[in-house]
């Protein structure tokens, strides 16, 4: 009896915890810039475009879609600076090995979640 009262204190501990963490907002940046900084923001996300164009798989794949790095460079020049800069963020996110932080925390909440539900049914999840 004493055991299940300090899981459940444990428990809830934990559950007030995570609906804390979760309930946090999302980090957001929003500020003022001027035009000279929109260009310069413009030129680093060409810049990066660029680089992944240069990268041999990217271009082996535009080459089987028949176009050259440079057909698609004078396409992104056509685009706006936001259409640009969201390209160069989605690429960002698209790179081999970029941050998988999320997914790990979101496997560990899974296991977390697994292991409490056994122990509430009555299994016993032992750890050697």
């Amino acid at each position: 009896m004493l055991q299940k009262k300090t899981f459940f204190k444990v428990l809830s501990v934990y559950l007030v915890f995570a609906m804390v963490l979760l309930t946090l907002p999302a980090q957001g940046w929003a500020m003022f810039i001027s035009s000279t900084g929109a260009d310069t923001v413009r030129k680093a996300d060409v810049a990066a475009i660029q680089k992944t164009l240069e990268s041999t798989v990217v271009k082996q794949r535009l080459m089987d879609y028949g176009l050259s790095s440079d057909e698609a460079m004078a396409r992104v020049n056509t685009l706006s600076n936001e259409q640009v800069h969201q390209f160069a963020a989605q690429l960002n996110s698209l790179q081999a090995g970029a941050d998988g932080a999320d997914a790990v925390v979101f496997v560990l909440l899974v296991v977390i979640l697994v292991i409490v539900i056994l122990e509430l049914t009555g299994h016993h999840v032992i750890l050697r």
